[in-house]
């Protein structure tokens, strides 16, 4: 395709770099602001940071709004050091500035009624100046122009509209083409189905993945890894979620166990289970959530008592993804006494027996049943009673009681991480099946892409899956480099997954009613992308992290 027609691209990296600046004097006025209201004594209070948790949420918005600029920009200019920086990416960059800082100056979407306003943080017009002038002021005026132009690169219909990568490294590049062409081949064609049917993912399937080493991709080589970085994980999580994100999230459970046993473990614990994980012979489970907890881990009541040589686990769980066909359950209990909180909680290497449709959990001491769910299928969730169910006492991890949060906590940057890249895949999915549908319906003698407000939705999802995709990557790099990333992780997920719901919610739009048919793959995206705002910490959650982290000076 030609060029979309772009502004002046080194003038536009100067501009964007002022107007970070002007992005970061704001969100420095507005922690010092927020600081004053939350911890007046210098340490922040509980209750008064509960009390302000619209304009604390306001300001981690504001955060991760600021963030993304920032690592908009850096990918442009990497691309630009490779002489890779075109028009089509100009124009992201452009709109992604324009959009984003007339946000920061009037208000962030944290959800559709939901509007973090300036005033939320007692900023004033004064406080707002530096984003209503000079360069930020002029990345504003001209947002209207730079979107009319991406639209009309978008009207010619070819994905270079959604500009490059960037990645700067043959070896991801190799990767993101691998999974790719296995993803196109073996899964999109039988996702739609599957999803329809309710049906678990093929064995099939994921013998493949695990001879591809997306279960092992982390792992150190000695145990059977390819001891790749965040990096790796993050791109082969993006291309399989844009197939469906049921196969992109096979690898979480890995991931997560993988983590949990390779940084708690101990030496017998790792030599026993992470060469089978690595080569996809242990299917994995994360046994966390209780039904009357969720977040709150402090309050999980499922326990854990000493019986001789074993443990006996009495209590309910919910909420377990491939809870059936699973062969080790990564298992939260308590081992403390009821009121103990995180310090009671211990974490279990239980193995169990694979189940079946007719008998999902054929194990002594455990029983369960499967929770039907509007998406996120081709793994099934379950609710899972334990009655005396028997964990070896070996298998308590690292053969200490009472470490579990901690373990579970040094697990969750990973976790997230990989989240925010199976939403980028996500939007992705759906901004293609958007696209798609632009260029195949007509009405009124014309592509609904010639519409303006169908091409703007358009020119969005290309901009915010770029921005979300920066985010993710750069919350990798951090966690590869060795830097506490959970501020940087939670940002990753906080925007992509409203990304993700934003871009199939407009995608089905696009598509109008047949979108709303079950027979068209953007029902099951919608589907999807909804549960991405809940998992691995819910939007809320996320946020309350994020200010709370920042407030304290971390990272």
């Amino acid at each position: 395709m030609a060029e979309a027609a772009g502004p002046d691209r080194q003038a536009l990296l100067s501009a964007t770099g002022q107007a970070l600046a002007a992005a970061e004097t704001l969100l420095r006025d507005s922690r010092a602001k927020l600081q004053k209201r939350v911890a007046p004594d210098g340490a922040i209070a509980s209750d008064l940071l509960d009390r302000e948790q619209i304009a604390a949420h306001g300001f981690a918005w504001m955060a991760t709004y600021v963030e993304a600029l920032r690592q908009v920009r850096e990918w442009a200019l990497r691309l630009d050091a490779a002489g890779e920086f075109a028009d089509t990416e100009a124009l992201i960059l452009a709109i992604g500035y324009g959009e984003y800082l007339a946000q920061l100056a009037g208000g962030i979407a944290m959800a559709q009624s939901e509007i973090a306003r300036p005033q939320d943080l007692g900023l004033t017009d004064q406080d707002l100046a530096p984003l209503r002038s000079g360069e930020a002021a002029a990345l504003v005026a001209g947002l209207a122009v730079a979107r009319t132009q991406l639209a009309a690169a978008l009207a010619e219909g070819s994905d270079a509209v959604f500009g490059r990568m960037g990645l700067g490294d043959p070896t991801l590049d190799m990767i993101r083409d691998q999974i790719r062409r296995f993803a196109e081949r073996a899964v999109i064609p039988h996702a739609h189905q599957w999803h329809r049917e309710d049906r678990l993912i093929p064995i099939e399937v994921i013998d493949e993945l695990a001879g591809l080493g997306v279960f092992g991709m982390t792992l150190p080589e000695e145990h059977g890894g390819l001891g790749l970085g965040k990096m790796a994980m993050c791109i082969v999580s993006e291309e399989l979620s844009r197939a469906y994100i049921g196969v992109g999230s096979l690898g979480t459970r890995s991931e997560i166990a993988g983590e949990l046993i390779r940084s708690g473990g101990t030496e017998e614990q790792k030599q026993r289970w992470l060469p089978g994980i690595a080569s996809g012979a242990v299917i994995p489970t994360a046994v966390f959530t209780e039904p009357n907890t969720g977040s709150d881990l402090a309050s999980l009541q499922t326990r854990a008592v000493r019986d001789g040589d074993n443990y006996r686990i009495f209590g309910a769980k919910t909420w377990i993804t491939h809870g059936a066909r699973s062969d080790l359950m990564t298992l939260l209990a308590r081992t403390g006494a009821p009121d103990s909180g995180y310090r009671g909680l211990s974490m279990f290497l239980a193995s169990k027996p694979r189940g079946s449709d007719a008998d999902p959990f054929p194990a002594e001491g455990m029983s369960g049943t499967e929770i039907p769910v509007l998406g996120y299928r081709g793994m099934k969730e379950y609710e899972i009673g334990f009655d005396g169910f028997a964990v070896p006492a070996d298998c308590l991890l690292g053969e200490i009681e009472g470490q579990g949060f901690k373990q579970l906590m040094a697990t969750f940057e990973s976790a997230r991480v990989q989240t925010a890249a199976r939403a980028v895949g996500v939007a992705q999915n759906a901004l293609e099946l958007g696209l798609g549908y632009a260029h195949e319906r007509v009405q009124f003698g014309q592509k609904l892409a010639a519409f303006p407000r169908v091409a703007q939705k358009l020119v969005m999802m290309v901009v915010e899956t770029m921005l979300a995709r920066q985010l993710a990557y750069f919350a990798a790099r951090e966690k590869d480099s060795g830097r506490r990333c959970d501020i940087e992780a939670g940002m990753a997920k906080l925007l992509a997954a409203r990304v993700a719901w934003t871009n199939a919610d407009n995608a089905l739009q696009i598509h109008g009613g047949v979108g709303y048919a079950l027979e068209y793959p953007i029902s099951r995206v919608l589907c999807d992308a909804r549960i991405l705002n809940i998992f691995e910490g819910a939007a809320e959650i996320q946020a309350q992290v994020i200010a709370r982290g920042l407030l304290s000076g971390r990272n």
